[in-house]
């Protein structure tokens, strides 16, 4: 496909992407809030467990929760799903547009494994389709009643997923792979579990019968799961614009440990509502991230300018023109771009200086440029790179 094309191809599904992913993931947030939130109503009235009153937009809304024994049905009934399945598709979509038509620069990393197109794209769907696989079976065997051990084993799968594709995928690929692998149980859930729940409890009332429970209490058990999922796949989106957690050389236990501290606040947020709950897990989320930040921060080296002295922007332009200008020029030589990704241009000594610490942290820190290696930067061109930093500093 012709770079221009291409290009407003990926803004408008990612674009897409993003608005119904907020959609979904804010209608989540405020049934949460909703259920959190409910209280005994002011005045006793039949079916109605629970209100909510609030106040948005210069007028009061009045909220009312129903048993799920209810004698009719109302004439509107507004179901939450279709956001779920747009999200969905449109990321595959973006799955599609950005890494697998450029696999050679965004899915593969011939550094991490040297391996095809097609061997990198099956290992990514292949990703999904078994996650899906085995966490449904776990959600349909006896430990569905043990809900401790079945989010142990929920969560030792991740950090298996995420290990084994880092070591065959480049570290940005594998971190969307990995959101992509909990999208997909996030979206399975809804549309096998928790929407044909919901049509039961539709059917059970215009039958006038009393409603499936088992199915309602498995429906709520994979919604509760799609709420813990949110805020991990939530970093997973935008973390692709920040290469110290992709490209750190432990990226895969970065991107546990940031889930984990996901995972407790919202739990936090989950439980806050209730008398007793335990008032540590946010603090101890919050320095599970700093402490982290702290960790993974370059160590500091110094780098002594030699016999000749620090190289100097001439002398380090060969290597720029030749590894990178394929990219950051005006005019991208690059069958991907139509203009220098980010806006970064290093076609001469002045651009060169003037981005020298994003080049220093992508090409010698983090080590994700050039792109998926494609242009073959060595050892000896990276370490040029350190001390010609260390000169302008």
């Amino acid at each position: 496909m012709d770079p221009y094309w291409a290009e407003w191809l990926h803004l408008v599904v990612r674009w897409t992407h993003f608005t119904v992913g907020v959609a979904w993931i804010g209608a989540s947030f405020y049934f949460n809030w909703l259920n959190n939130s409910v209280r005994p109503p002011e005045e006793d009235e039949e079916g109605v467990i629970g209100e909510v009153w609030a106040i948005h937009g210069g007028a009061y809304y009045r909220v009312t929760k129903h048993d799920r024994n209810m004698p009719r049905l109302p004439t509107t009934l507004h179901w939450f799903k279709y956001e779920a399945y747009f999200t969905w598709i449109t990321g595959f979509a973006l799955l599609c547009t950005v890494y697998y038509w450029n696999a050679g620069a965004f899915l593969i990393d011939r550094t991490v494994a040297d391996i095809s197109s097609g061997q990198a794209i099956a290992i990514g769907l292949s990703s999904m389709v078994l996650s899906w696989f085995f966490y449904d079976l776990l959600c349909r065997s006896p430990l569905k009643r043990k809900g401790a051990a079945l989010a142990l084993l929920v969560f030792a799968w991740f950090v298996t997923l995420a290990w084994l594709l880092s070591d065959f995928l480049s570290g940005r690929a594998a971190f969307i792979h990995v959101g992509a692998a909990i999208g997909t149980i996030m979206v399975a859930n809804v549309f096998f579990v928790i929407i044909p729940s919901q049509k039961e409890l539709v059917a059970a009332v215009s039958e006038n019968r009393k409603p499936d429970g088992g199915e309602a209490k498995n429906a709520l058990m994979r919604s509760r799961h799609n709420n813990y999922f949110t805020l991990p796949v939530l970093f997973i989106m935008i973390s692709n614009h920040y290469a110290s957690t992709f490209g750190h050389p432990w990226n895969w236990l970065v991107l546990v440990l940031i889930s984990v501290a996901g995972v407790g606040i919202r739990h936090w947020f989950n439980i806050r509502h209730l008398p007793g709950y335990n008032h540590w897990i946010l603090p101890a989320s919050t320095l599970l991230l700093v402490g982290l930040i702290l960790v993974m921060r370059p160590q500091a080296v110094i780098i002594e300018p030699g016999e000749t002295g620090f190289p100097t922007s001439v002398s380090v332009m060969p290597v720029i023109l030749e590894r990178c200008t394929v990219c950051h020029t005006e005019k991208p030589a690059h069958p991907g771009f139509t203009a220098a990704p980010l806006g970064v241009v290093l076609d001469n000594e002045q651009r060169l200086e003037a981005m020298a610490p994003r080049v220093y942290q992508s090409v010698v820190v983090t080590r994700t440029m050039p792109l998926g290696n494609l242009t073959g930067m060595t050892e000896e061109e990276r370490k040029l790179l350190a001390r010609w930093y260390a000169g302008l500093k």
